[in-house]
């Protein structure tokens, strides 16, 4: 009876405490859904992070920089790895980080086989999927769903180790949608992506109208869709979740084939869940998987080729000086020419910064040429370089005369071509600071130049990248895989340029009759369509060539965000013509 008492007497004192407090805080109202959660905070959910680690030294650095730098507490994250069966030193990166970082985190589930063995059972090399493969990583992935079950995790976030989350409120924003399965959409150096949104009776993938539009986010926001895979985040919180399975044995009325992320998409499906990619933010990056017969330093080339393509609209792919000692660039060189030109206007470090962050990927020791910035040039400055407009010359686009960007943007041009014949180089590079480089750009111009020796072509110019203006007409050179002549072409983005084809340039005297530079090149070349500005140049015997497919794509197009160009925003001329 006495502890009774005491019991409630010590309850009505907790209760007038917190009623005082109540009063304090909220001036005598009374206590309501809203006002309880403004001082009710929950801790954010807690999640498995489930990582298959095989043969991903090159990546991992990357990876587990992008991961350490989530934005998310590391207390409420555990860490599940697994890694076997590797021929490099993923086991040795792993153990170095987690050295620095594990003891961050809520908990780390840690198996690290040593090799060798360094292949399963029945494969012929690291990109090579039998069905021995097949069922070690089904094993591999419904034990890293079962520890999510057991531990009572809120999440399991399947994450390969080579994606790249440079998002760091990636998790943040997953869980937000409040899906039971929900997949960062990934981007790669091509159409490859983390998403299908077609399937094919069979079960495998099919492409769809559907795909790319959410691929280049032209329709933005949560897609359900057939297939998400790389990098899944589940929710352990539904009953549904229960019935997900990546064990095509688990799964009740499983008739596809025997791989994990067709089963996992089967079950969900068979469950009447639904896999939602989320393309509202930009996420990441995914690498595309090797096919059979590739090696594992094909497999770094095409690290390069996505490194390179992320500095289009991003910066550099983050390194830890942590393991910053485990990355690798190739040693510069000049290609194969001579010399590698690079033009940049000095106003626009920006755009030298990652041509720069791009040759040291690519391997490229190049020149910058400071571009003559048009905005400067003023009429005095012109006259005195004897430079006189072409008569006649409008823009066929815009009905306009010439802007002084576009003469900058020539004498620029210019310079590099005197530099050529001053110096005596039998071949260059030349290339402007707004290119997007094609995948394996290195292994590509190196075949281009092979191939120019071994047709023994009279050339003077080879375009790397143009605009085509007429392609029903161009053909392949005879013998030849990689090389057409180029009908009327437009832009200077990158070209090859040999000491004759720099003779001829300067020869043709194009600052008495100025036009434009992706102008006066066809023109050379004679494939010019205007006769009349034809005329002001007699001779015209430039051979010139283009690399088909082309080698570098401007970085921004037309109407895309973030495209300048600083030719077209620039006053226009008023010197005299040639033809006044």
């Amino acid at each position: 009876l006495v502890i009774s008492i005491w019991n409630r007497m010590a309850l009505l004192q907790n209760l007038v405490v917190f009623n005082f407090w109540l009063c304090f805080t909220y001036g005598f109202e009374i206590l309501t859904d809203e006002n309880y959660n403004e001082f009710i905070q929950f801790k954010n959910k807690t999640v498995v992070i489930a990582i298959l680690v095989r043969n991903k030294a090159h990546t991992l650095p990357y990876f587990l920089t992008c991961l350490e730098r989530l934005d998310y507490p590391k207390d409420r994250l555990t860490l599940w790895i697994r890694s076997d069966y590797n021929e490099d030193n993923s086991v040795e990166i792993v153990q170095r980080w987690l050295s620095e970082w594990a003891g961050l985190y809520h908990a780390v589930s840690l198996e690290l086989q040593p090799s060798p063995p360094h292949h399963l059972p029945g494969e012929l090399g690291p990109a090579h999927w039998p069905q021995a493969r097949y069922s070690h990583i089904i094993g591999l992935r419904e034990q890293a769903l079962a520890f999510g079950r057991q531990s009572w995790a809120d999440y399991v976030w399947f994450l390969d180790s080579d994606v790249f989350v440079t998002n760091p409120r990636t998790l943040h924003q997953l869980i937000s949608k409040n899906h039971v399965v929900t997949a960062p959409m990934l981007r790669s150096d091509g159409l490859y992506s983390n998403f299908w949104c077609g399937m094919t009776d069979e079960f495998y993938y099919l492409r769809t109208k559907d795909y790319e539009p959410i691929l280049n986010r032209q329709r933005s926001g949560c897609f359900a869709v057939p297939m998400v895979h790389s990098s899944v985040l589940v929710s352990m919180q539904t009953t549904q979740s229960d019935n997900l399975h990546f064990d095509p044995q688990l799964v009740e009325g499983y008739n596809g084939p025997h791989d994990d992320i067709i089963t996992f998409a089967r079950s969900a499906n068979l469950s009447g869940v639904p896999l939602f990619v989320c393309n509202d933010q930009v996420y990441g990056y995914v690498m595309v998987p090797l096919e059979k017969d590739d090696s594992l330093d094909y497999d770094k080339l095409q690290l390069t080729n996505l490194k390179v393509e992320i500095m289009v609209d991003s910066s550099p792919l983050p390194v830890s000086d942590l393991l910053e000692s485990f990355t690798s660039v190739p040693q510069p060189d000049t290609l194969g020419v001579d010399r590698v030109f690079m033009i940049n206007l000095r106003r626009r470090p920006e755009r030298r910064q990652r041509m720069e962050q791009c040759f040291a990927e690519l391997g490229v020791r190049a020149i910058t040429v400071d571009a003559v910035d048009g905005r400067e040039l003023t009429d005095a400055m012109l006259e005195e370089m004897n430079i006189t407009l072409m008569g006649g010359y409008t823009d066929p686009y815009h009905k306009r005369p010439m802007k002084r960007g576009e003469i900058g943007c020539f004498l620029s041009h210019y310079s590099i071509w005197k530099k050529v014949v001053q110096s005596g180089d039998e071949v260059v590079m030349v290339l402007e600071d707004d290119v997007r480089f094609e995948a394996f750009f290195r292994q590509k111009v190196e075949a281009l130049l092979d191939e120019l020796k071994s047709l023994a072509l009279d050339w003077d110019l080879v375009y790397l990248g143009r605009k085509r203006l007429q392609e029903q007409d161009e053909v392949f050179v005879p013998g030849s895989k990689m090389l057409v002549r180029p009908n009327y072409s437009y832009w200077t983005l990158g070209y090859l340029l040999s000491q004759s084809g720099a003779r001829k340039l300067l020869a043709a005297d194009p600052l008495g009759s100025l036009l434009p530079v992706d102008e006066y090149i066809p023109i050379l070349y004679d494939r010019h369509t205007e006769e009349k500005w034809k005329a002001n140049f007699p001779v015209r015997n430039l051979q010139a060539f283009s690399a088909e497919p082309l080698l570098i794509y401007p970085a921004r197009y037309l109407h895309e965000e973030g495209y300048v160009s600083d030719t077209e925003d620039s006053p226009q001329v008023s010197l005299p013509r040639d033809d006044l």
